[in-house]
C-alpha cells in the first residue's frame, strides 16, 4: 500500500488544500482545521448549514491565514495574539466548549458577506478536549483540533471504486473522493479492507497511527465540493450497502501515535 494523496482544510468546512507532503502533529496534520467559522452562539458553521463554504479557499502561512473566494478581494488574517478567548463548540450538541481567539471584525465582515449571514472567525491556539470522556470508543484525549471527532481521516481508493460501481448499477454517476474530505488517501489495498484495521497500528512513511474506527458519513458527502450543488448521493447508496448500526460508513479515523513528515508515495504498512 502507498499514500496517494494528502489534504488539509485550514478552516473547518472550507475547500481543501492538496499537498505533496505534510507534517504530522499530535492533533493531526499541520494547519488542518485550526480555524472555524462560528455563529452568534459560538457554534461552528459547516457545510451542513451552508454549501457556500465550498467557495472559501484558505491558505495557511506562517503566523496567519489567507482567505480567497471568487468575486472577493483576498484577505490576510494574522493569528490572534491577544484579546479574551471566547467559548466555542464544533456542534450545538457538544457539552464541552473550548477557548478560541477571535480573528477580528475585518475577517468577520468578509466571511459574513461571503456566507450571507453574521458569523465570526476564530482560531484554536491550543487544541483541547471538545468531546466528553466516554463519547468515543477510542478516546484521543486532547489530541484534536476543530475536526468533528478524530485528528486524521483516511480513505481507501479501492473502496471509492467499489462505491462507484454501486452507483453506476443504480443509474447514478460515481462521486469523486473529494466528497469525503479525507486527509489521507491510500491505494493498493482491497476495497473495504480498512474495515478490519480498527484498533490496529498503521505506519505511513516513518509515522505511526492508531486506527480508531470507521467514519459515519453525513449530509456533506452529497455536496459537490467544486460547485456547492447538493444531491442525494452517495448517502442513499451507502445506506443500502454500508449501513452498520444506523451509521453509513466510509473512511477510517486515525490518531497519530508520533509526529513526523508524510509524503505522497510513502509506504503504508499494518501492524498487529
Amino acid at each position: 500500500m502507498r499514500l496517494s494523496a494528502l489534504h488539509t482544510y485550514p478552516v473547518k468546512g472550507c475547500h481543501r488544500l492538496d499537498h505533496d507532503g505534510a507534517v504530522v502533529e499530535p492533533w493531526g496534520l499541520a494547519g488542518d482545521r485550526r480555524w472555524m467559522v462560528v455563529d452568534a452562539d459560538g457554534v461552528g458553521v459547516t457545510q451542513r448549514e451552508t454549501t457556500r463554504l465550498v467557495g472559501l479557499h484558505a491558505v495557511t502561512r506562517d503566523g496567519g491565514l489567507l482567505l480567497r473566494a471568487e468575486g472577493w478581494p483576498d484577505l490576510d488574517v494574522p493569528e490572534p495574539t491577544g484579546g479574551e478567548p471566547v467559548p466555542v463548540r464544533t456542534f450545538r450538541s457538544r457539552k464541552l466548549p473550548v477557548p478560541a481567539l477571535p480573528a477580528g471584525p475585518v475577517a468577520d465582515e468578509w466571511l459574513g458577506g461571503l456566507l450571507g449571514r453574521p458569523v465570526r472567525l476564530v482560531w484554536l491556539a491550543r487544541p483541547v478536549r471538545h468531546l466528553a470522556v466516554g463519547d468515543r470508543e477510542h478516546d484521543t484525549g486532547d489530541q484534536v483540533s476543530f475536526a468533528d471527532a478524530y485528528p486524521v481521516l483516511l480513505a481507501n481508493a479501492a473502496s471509492l471504486t467499489a462505491l462507484g460501481d454501486w452507483l453506476l448499477e443504480a443509474g447514478e454517476e460515481p462521486v469523486p473522493m473529494t466528497r469525503f474530505r479525507p486527509n489521507l488517501v491510500v491505494e493498493g489495498a482491497p476495497a473495504w479492507a480498512e474495515d478490519g484495521w480498527e484498533g490496529r497500528s498503521l505506519r505511513i512513511g516513518d509515522v505511526w497511527f492508531r486506527a480508531a474506527g470507521s467514519c459515519d458519513r453525513c449530509l456533506v458527502t452529497t455536496t459537490d465540493q467544486e460547485t456547492g450543488v447538493r444531491g442525494r448521493e452517495p448517502l442513499r447508496t451507502l445506506g443500502r450497502y454500508r449501513n452498520v448500526r444506523q451509521k453509513l460508513l466510509f473512511g477510517l479515523h486515525l490518531v497519530p501515535v508520533g509526529t513526523g513528515k508524510l509524503t505522497v508515495g510513502d509506504v503504508v504498512t499494518l501492524a498487529d
